[in-house]
């Protein structure tokens, strides 16, 4: 065994020493990365295939959102909303304007973000709708991933996630994911919202048929309901739209959003909505400390720039077209279906995915198996057409193998 490799070893000793196992990573030390690209406490260079779930958009260390860090870092960093700073009302106007609403509540992590719509939702029900107190309800679909708190979790079907965490908050009712008409027939005068990932990317890059937000927006209009779309891992690119809603036109009441908004430099989240759902909130019922604050504005409305300006959006869009029809030319009897949108691809097999992933880290490609079945391929958005092209070779080989 080399020092390195003992290092290697080492580190991944300490961690299951100190560290709480509840997560099952591959066994590669990451010590530095840049753009597509991390390197092993070794030395080993691997292509990342994962973005850290698509925080990471704009690719590892970004010159220029690393500047913007240090700048603000320089200057300040938190003040708490118990006074105003100069980046936030920046970012506010900036996200919104994108996001084509009205109005921004910023949080710091995606579970913060998807807890803020949920009261938002139901206060919005209450004061808004008319429905009687502690009456309201939202629906959410099968297999969807919102976040880890013990609300999201009771709302869940991954037995995993919810095995031991009860008794969870009523107030939601589940319908297959994609299905319109279940989405109909589920609303009562008590629904005030339904809340949707566009592509459940941790049940296995699910995609719904053709029309399936557009019909469901209608449907919410309809029925004076509130259509939140977490776009937490979907927007920004990532399926060759700003936003995954994008590919239908659909534009919901409130997206919610994290993960890429600040390129992976600091936890940035956001909930970005009409005025009539986020007005609903008033000194006092809701906040954080750390959100909002300037460190995290200035990156973020620096990761959004580094987004427009160097057309990722466009690139995801371009590459990942090539990147799906050329992985969906692999055969092999373990291999189910391959399926994708923009740089975001599922490729679904019969047998546990873990072993193929595992050997794509010995061929120096990091990805992780989503839904035991499915090896799910994200790579940051500034990855090249070369990288691409000998990321399929080593696809091939380990399906030849």
């Amino acid at each position: 065994m080399t020092e390195a490799t003992t290092k290697t070893q080492e580190f991944i000793a300490l961690e299951d020493q100190w560290g709480t196992d509840n997560y099952h990573p591959l066994d590669v030390v990451v010590a530095t990365a840049e753009g597509a690209w991390v390197y092993s406490v070794e030395g080993k260079r691997y292509l990342d295939c994962l973005s850290a779930y698509s925080a990471v958009n704009q690719g590892h260390c970004h010159p220029r959102i690393l500047a913007a860090l240090q700048e603000q870092a320089a200057r300040v960093t938190l003040t708490s909303r118990a006074f105003r700073n100069d980046q936030l009302p920046l970012f506010c106007q900036e996200l919104a304007e994108l996001c084509g609403l009205d109005m921004v509540l910023p949080m710091n992590t995606g579970a913060e973000a998807v807890e803020t719509a949920i009261k938002a939702a139901r206060r919005w029900g209450y004061q808004r709708k008319g429905i009687a107190p502690d009456q309201a309800e939202i629906v959410v679909c099968e297999n969807n991933f919102h976040g880890r708190t013990t609300t999201i979790v009771g709302f869940s079907s991954d037995p995993d996630s919810r095995e031991g965490f009860g008794p969870f908050t009523p107030g939601f009712v589940s319908i297959p994911f994609g299905d319109s008409q279940a989405l109909a027939d589920a609303i009562t005068p008590n629904t005030c919202a339904f809340l949707v990932e566009p592509i459940q990317c941790e049940a296995g890059i699910n995609i719904p048929p053709d029309g399936f937000l557009r019909r469901a927006a209608e449907i919410c209009r309809a029925n004076n309901v509130l259509l939140m779309l977490d776009e937490i891992q979907t927007a920004l690119g990532r399926t060759g739209k700003m936003f995954c809603a994008d590919h239908e036109g659909v534009r919901p009441d409130a997206f919610i959003l994290g993960k890429a908004l600040s390129g992976g430099f600091y936890p940035v989240s956001a909930v970005v909505g009409t005025k009539d759902l986020l007005s609903v909130f008033e000194p006092g019922s809701h906040g954080s400390t750390y959100g909002g604050n300037p460190l995290g504005c200035a990156v973020a409305r620096t990761a959004l720039r580094v987004i427009q300006e160097e057309s990722l959006v466009e690139r995801s869009a371009e590459l990942g077209a090539w990147f799906l029809s050329e992985l969906q030319k692999i055969r092999h009897p373990d291999l189910k279906e391959v399926r994708g949108r923009g740089l975001l691809v599922g490729i679904e097999l019969t047998t546990p995915a873990r072993p193929y992933c595992e050997k794509l880290a010995e061929l120096g490609i990091l990805c992780k198996e989503a839904h035991d079945k499915v090896i799910r391929i994200a790579p940051p958005l500034v990855i090249t057409k070369a990288d691409l092209k000998w990321a399929v070779e080593q696809l091939r080989k380990v399906f030849d193998s």
